[in-house]
């Protein structure tokens, strides 16, 4: 149906458009966006295209079309929107203007073909938004503008990513004009309802103009009949046609031009007959005039209902089994009735016809029509993915090459960042079914689909699989080893410990069983509490201290020994040499790199937290660039580049590199709070960012993260980095809420202990604990700061070693104190811990009263970022000054 023109009643519509346009293209280029919102046939589609018009001469202006029958189709709106465009530009122009994006994105947009890593749909997204707005950049001299008609129907990935991307459109020179059907959005896509309703107010957003569509009065009804048939139509007529259709404009114009074609006056003793002319634009009316342009027709119109949108003329007539000649003489008749427009490809004129003629489909027929469909696309060498939405439909007939076929096609999915595809695909695939033989492959492919999307969807595909014969050795080991992943992501570390224990005691010797022996001591020994910790890390150090990093499997025990041995604070030098035969020159071995799937990225992880807390912060440093660098070359850009981050942000408070620390710890929530929220990156990063602010001395700043972000009881079934209760202790210390922080930090120690875990930079549950007994209970602080010293030089860092005798001095005689202190200050001088060293000098400054060494203090602590520690050493400057 072409617009009518002029829209009635649309005037604020119309004036909402020009305004954006207007701020478009002015001076300072204002983008942002524009929602139509309205029933079936009020008239979205026509407003799209007025803009469309209004915008012609000044903006580009590139469209998309959801579609009821294609939303399974991955990146399907996407796809329309961009990649007409993109296909003009020649290929090493396209992969410049992807940069490093290219090899994430290009083919999710059907631009090249997949390769590397499987994908992160977040980094997909990411990869959408920088080409995006290089676009928009570049077509600043005509601003581009996107325009997505009904949105309700456009498929998930595509959805998801107009989602994250309009609440950003403040910074670019972009407009977005979308139009949906409220009703239909609310129901299919719950979530990003939630998610524009979330972003609504981000500072980050442009203007965003939300428009509700109306019916029709009867006066704009009567206008609209009156242009059609004639200043002669009466009044008793237009009210009619207002009555019959509501004011629905694509009803009134129907119901208009079937009056035409009756040729009936436009008077009141025509209006008996419109009711039954009214049903014949929708519905069962619909159905029988179709029927009455003959069967060639009808069937034709079928097959193209159940292609859906850009419906190939050829494809239609192999699906309706019609030569070239009668699918034309179709196309001819359905475009005179009104049903589809265009040429090759075809559009139903409007969505309500398609979904009509789709519903009118006999279900065997309609199935059976998918079937052929399906074939003749893989016949056209278009790919299972292409055929996939069409075996979605086919009934389960234990058809084993459409198991086959869904199994390829999950796998395209998979490789475009497309996981939810992917599982429809296996999940039907398990419909059909497959052979018995089959089954537990297609239920570990089926859960490998799900791990980054839903962990106890895997879990239970996976232990399903897992349950059952089908799965070869190698298998095995790979789906227990997920499977203890995902159980660990969905915090449920005990379980993940249990089920890799029992299936090593049914694997035979060799590299899958020290696979699985590795991952079972990861799991076990991040968990917060464990039933003896102390005979686990003997068992561990039996196995892998006379190791050479021969293979990866014995790197893997290397790494976890390291950091075991770092949490119980044993000879850094030992633990230093073990992360050195667990690295080849260096870098993790190929297998174990950051984005390797057989192994995971939490050995690598471990190997650079080991390093940051022995001293090692350059190795540290060196190591998590790498991650960032390849979680992005990868586009791992969730929960991976998240915690990536939050590792850099780490390395800089240890560094004492106070400010850059917050920056990459904040940046590290807010790339996790895009995944979700409650993440073991979650609370790794809020409890960094915590310590990390108290350093600072912004005490107000440290409790609203810890709201923000729910830090406190009860914690995860994973350890926190560093370790969270010692932290939270610290916090309560800071806020003066003494009692409160002893039995926090009391309960810690009670935690670690009988772990054998005495690294005191890691948990400084024991130092922070004496200073607050100090004043109530010396002795006792005295002890707990003594054995803390005993426990640092066993590990023997400088910082380590330097905290520990600024801690004794606080319970020593005077001179002793200043002795202590001036010994502290000479092993922070050799450590990298900037922070730390600045703390000790402000505390040797006061103990010598040294005006000198407190302005030294001062300026290092400036130099840190640590603004309160910095006043801190001034009012001491200032009272020695006094007292002078």
């Amino acid at each position: 149906m072409k617009p009518s023109r002029p829209l009635y009643e649309r005037e604020p519509e119309l004036a909402a458009a020009a305004r954006a346009v207007d701020d478009l293209c002015g001076a300072q280029a204002v983008g942002g966006l524009l929602v139509f919102s309205g029933e079936a046939g009020l008239g979205k589609t026509a407003l799209l295209a007025e803009i469309r018009a209004m915008a012609a001469d000044r903006c580009t202006v590139w469209s998309a079309r959801g579609g009821e029958t294609v939303t399974s189709v991955p990146f399907h709106v996407v796809r329309q929107l961009l990649q007409p465009a993109l296909d003009r530009f020649p290929h090493d122009e396209t992969r410049a203007l992807f940069g490093d994006w290219y090899d994430t994105t290009a083919p999710a947009l059907g631009l090249a073909e997949p390769s590397g890593p499987q994908p992160d749909p977040q980094g997909v997204r990411d990869g959408l938004d920088f080409v995006v707005a290089r676009l928009a950049s570049r077509l600043s001299h005509r601003p581009l503008l996107l325009m997505v008609d009904d949105a309700h129907w456009a498929d998930g990935e595509s959805l998801t990513w107009l989602a994250s991307f309009t609440a950003r459109l403040g910074e670019l020179p972009l407009l977005v004009v979308q139009a949906h059907r409220p009703q239909e959005l609310a129901e299919r896509n719950a979530s990003y309802v939630a998610d524009r309703d979330a972003e609504r107010g981000s500072d980050g957003q442009g203007a965003t103009t939300r428009v509700a569509l109306r019916a029709l009065t009867p006066d704009a009804t009567a206008e609209l009949v009156r242009a059609a048939l004639g200043e002669h139509a009466d009044d008793p007529f237009c009210r009619e046609v207002w009555a019959v259709t509501g004011g629905n404009p694509y009803e009134a114009v129907e119901l208009v031009a079937k009056v035409q074609d009756q040729e009936l006056a436009p008077v009141e003793e025509s209006a008996g007959q419109f009711r039954e002319l009214g049903a014949s634009a929708r519905g069962s009316g619909l159905v029988a005039r179709l029927e009455r342009l003959g069967t060639n027709a009808n069937r034709f119109a079928w097959a193209a209902a159940v292609l859906g949108t850009d419906i190939s003329q050829e494809l239609a007539a192999t699906l309706a089994g019609m030569s070239s000649a009668e699918a034309a003489d179709c196309t001819a008749r359905l475009r005179d009735a009104r049903i589809v427009s265009g040429f090759d490809p075809l559009e139903f004129v409007h969505p309500l016809i398609a979904t009509a003629v789709y519903r009118s489909i006999p279900p065997a027929t309609r199935t059976a029509m998918h079937g052929r469909a399906a074939w003749a696309i893989t016949r056209a060498g278009l790919g299972a993915a292409a055929a996939s939405r069409h075996l979605l439909e086919v009934h389960p007939d234990d058809d084993q090459e459409l198991v086959a076929q869904l199994r390829e096609a999950a796998g395209q999915h998979l490789a475009v960042g497309a996981p939810e595809a992917a599982r429809r695909c296996l999940e039907r695939a398990l419909e059909e079914p497959p052979r018995p033989k089959d089954r537990a492959v297609l239920l570990y492919e089926l859960g490998c689909a799900t791990l980054l999307s839903s962990p106890p969807t895997t879990v239970q595909h996976l232990r399903a699989a897992l349950d059952m014969p089908g799965l070869d050795d190698g298998l095995r080991v790979d789906a227990t080893f997920r499977l203890a992943a995902a159980l660990a992501h969905n915090n449920q570390l005990k379980d993940a410990a249990i089920s890799l224990a029992a299936e090593a005691a049914r694997t035979a010797p060799g590299p899958g069983l020290m696979r699985l022996q590795a991952a079972h001591f990861m799991w076990e020994g991040m968990q917060a509490t464990e039933d003896d910790g102390p005979a686990r890390s003997r068992r561990l150090t039996r196995n892998a201290d006379h190791l050479k990093g021969r293979d990866n499997a014995e790197r893997a025990l290397l790494t976890l020994r390291a950091f075991d041995a770092m949490l119980r604070g044993e000879n850094a030098q030992l633990i230093v040499d073990l992360c050195e035969r667990a690295l080849i020159d260096g870098s993790p071995a190929r297998g174990l790199g950051w984005t390797d799937s057989e192994w995971g990225f939490e050995l690598p992880t471990m190997v650079g937290i080991t390093y940051a807390f022995t001293d090692q912060l350059d190795r540290a440093e060196s190591l998590f660039g790498e991650a960032v660098r390849a979680f992005e070359i990868s586009g791992w850009s969730g929960a991976h580049l998240a915690f990536a981050h939050t590792l850099l942000g780490m390395v800089h408070r240890r560094r004492g590199r106070l400010a850059e620390a917050e920056g990459f710890l904040r940046e590290g929530l807010r790339l996790a709070d895009r995944v979700g929220s409650g993440l073991p990156v979650h609370w790794d990063a809020a409890c960094l960012l915590i310590d990390t602010l108290l350093a600072r001395g912004r005490v107000a700043e440290a409790r609203k993260i810890a709201d923000r972000y729910h830090f406190g009881p009860p914690y995860p079934s994973a350890m926190v980095l560093p370790d969270g209760p010692c932290v939270r202790g610290r916090l309560l210390l800071a806020e003066g809420r003494k009692e409160e922080a002893i039995a926090e930090l009391e309960a810690a120690g009670a935690a670690l202990e009988p772990r054998e875990r005495h690294n005191g930079i890691w948990a400084p549950w024991a130092g922070d604990l004496a200073r607050a007994l100090a004043d109530d209970d010396p002795g006792r602080a005295a002890h707990l700061a003594a054995r803390a010293r005993v426990h640092a030089e066993r590990f023997g860092t400088d910082t380590a070693i330097g905290e520990a005798l600024r801690c004794v001095s606080l319970f020593a005689p005077p001179e002793e104190a200043e002795q202590l202190l001036a010994d502290a200050l000479r092993h922070l001088e050799r450590s990298s811990s900037a922070y730390e060293h600045a703390l000790a000098r402000v505390d040797y400054g006061v103990a010598i009263g040294s005006h000198r060494e407190l302005a030294r203090a001062q300026k290092q602590a400036m130099a840190c970022g640590a603004e309160g520690l910095a006043a801190r050493a001034q009012q001491a400057r200032a009272s020695i000054r006094s007292a002078e």
